[in-house]
């Protein structure tokens, strides 16, 4: 995947029948969806892929538990069949993760153990593993730092777990892979409307180098996430609000603080929120909150009462109890939620299912939805495109489409930390036997490597610091004064590969230590 050749490719076509606005999780899934069914499509991302919500999640592709508490059967029940297929089509990224919840009140056990059999069943044939009650000695030997004071036992149940921005560039590299254009940094400035406000395409700027194109095509989709009303102004004469921003934050700590591979679940903390502690790339994730805000950003910043809670919360539950000073990293994401008919509802209230609108001008939007379910989603966007009459009737074929670097992943392949890159591990270490210098580490205490550098600036479309150590390798996710301190290797490479100057060099530290001290506490920064 080239942006040269994604940039020849968006000249040399005149008329498409599909384009998309956004490069997260909705966007990439509806370019495959479109493409595999044989549309010309094309898709328009105004930063990197994935730089919103899609790489800020809790890392999870799951049914959602606290869904079916809720009563929502057919938004868990479609989750987990969505679950089940994307753990066939990218098994190299999704892993069946066992989660513990510990209890300390009597009923917990019994009510929580009826509560994930049922669950099981929802997944019918796609399940990861059968749910079941747990003593309290064998609870403690399946989650080594709990606490024990007041643990009465416990309860196991399976859900997958992966890494979010790495499915998304195996996404648009899917969709490259079946016809599709895909580009990054291109920002839709306008909609193109004839003389019956109906939509016959966009303006975007390339903003690399400020070229502006006219793109004409049957459907524009918008996939914007938390942007959607952003894009709803160009659209509507009158403005409304369709989405309200959600957010979550999330804190990672050294693996010392949740030994083992299994992940911790709280279905109710004292404020009613579920909390979890996953292991993720050797590290553990914790989290999340949901918090309604008012304005959205690319780069959201944890609130105090935020952190105050994770932490709080994480203290409670483990034995070794975390300290603002173990946190590695801190990062928060915004749930682009469908807006409620009614202000001023909490970020319980309102609805978790995406909601797809189709506007008096043709404009087709999705709001809402999640991780899980971006399949699914791409797939009914596509349909109502056929429904509307804008595009030609084809059936979709994604349910079994196996995604780019898909292959068998055992759990003995993933202490290698590249298992991440499926069938693309060989290249990679190819490039390293061709390119010794390249099997330098980024930061003597990660294991990433200069050749994954070199990968995502060749093949993967990473054009800034921001997107290596952010989206491709994660290291801002895992550590963030790592990546800090490694920022100007990674910008000398960049510039070696892209051809950049050293007034280019010094810009880029300096954009990335603005973004990168988000993700420190604020006495760190």
């Amino acid at each position: 995947m080239n942006r040269s050749e994604q940039l020849a490719k968006l000249k040399n076509t005149e008329k498409w029948d599909v384009i998309i606005i956004g490069g997260g999780a909705s966007g990439l899934g509806t370019a495959i969806d479109a493409a595999s069914r044989g549309y010309k499509t094309i898709l328009f991302e105004a930063v990197d892929f994935a730089k919103g919500t899609s790489s800020r999640s809790t890392k999870l592709v799951h049914g959602g538990v606290r869904y079916l508490e809720q009563g929502n059967v057919h938004l868990v029940r479609e989750a987990l069949k969505e679950r089940g297929l994307l753990a066939q089509n990218a098994s190299h990224l999704v892993k069946n993760q066992l989660f513990v919840i510990p209890n300390y009140h009597y009923l917990s056990g019994f009510i929580y153990t009826i509560g994930l059999k049922i669950y099981d069943l929802l997944s019918g044939c796609l399940s990861l593993g059968s749910s079941k009650y747990l003593s309290k000695k064998k609870t403690i030997e399946m989650l080594p730092n709990v606490e024990e004071n007041g643990l009465i036992n416990g309860v196991i149940y399976h859900d997958g777990q992966f890494d979010d921005s790495r499915l998304a560039i195996n996404l648009a590299q899917t969709a490259v892979e079946n016809g599709a254009c895909v580009l990054n940094y291109t920002k839709v400035t306008n909609l193109l409307k004839d003389d019956h406000n109906r939509i016959i395409g966009v303006e975007v700027i390339d903003q690399e180098n400020e070229i502006t194109y006219k793109i004409k095509g049957l459907v524009v989709i918008n996939a914007t996430g938390v942007f959607t009303n952003a894009i709803m102004k160009l659209n509507d004469a009158v403005y409304k609000k369709y989405i309200v921003p959600s957010q979550g934050i999330h804190l990672v700590f050294d693996k010392s603080f949740l030994p083992g591979e299994n992940a911790l679940m709280i279905p109710k903390t004292k404020d009613g929120r579920v909390l979890f502690a996953v292991p993720w790339h050797n590290r553990i994730v914790v989290g999340t909150t949901d918090t309604l805000i008012k304005k959205q950003s690319l780069e959201p910043i944890a609130l105090e009462s935020e952190i105050q809670f994770v932490l709080e919360t994480a203290q409670r539950f483990l034995a070794k109890k975390p300290t603002r000073a173990d946190v590695l990293s801190v990062f928060a994401g915004l749930r682009p939620l469908a807006a409620p008919k009614e202000e001023g509802k909490s970020t319980k209230e309102v609805s978790r299912s995406h909601k797809i609108i189709v506007s008096e001008t043709g404009l087709i939007t999705i709001t809402g939805g999640k991780w899980t379910t971006y399949r699914k989603m791409a797939e009914e966007i596509i349909n109502t495109g056929i429904l509307k009459g804008k595009l030609p009737k084809k059936s979709c074929i994604t349910e079994h489409l196996s995604i780019h670097g898909n292959k068998p992943t055992t759990n003995l392949d993933r202490e290698n930390h590249l298992y991440i890159y499926g069938s693309d591990i060989k290249k990679i270490q190819q490039l390293q036997q061709n390119e010794p210098e390249l099997k330098e580490k980024l930061h003597p205490n990660h294991e990433f490597t200069m050749a994954e550098v070199v990968w995502a600036i060749r093949h993967e479309m990473a054009r800034t610091v921001d997107d290596i150590l952010a989206r491709r390798v994660r290291l801002l996710f895992l550590d963030a004064r790592a990546a800090i301190e490694v920022s100007e290797k990674i910008a000398r490479l960049l510039a070696k590969e892209l051809s950049h100057d050293e007034d280019w060099i010094r810009k880029e530290i300096s954009n990335f230590s603005v973004i990168a001290k988000g993700f420190l506490l604020p006495e760190f920064q």
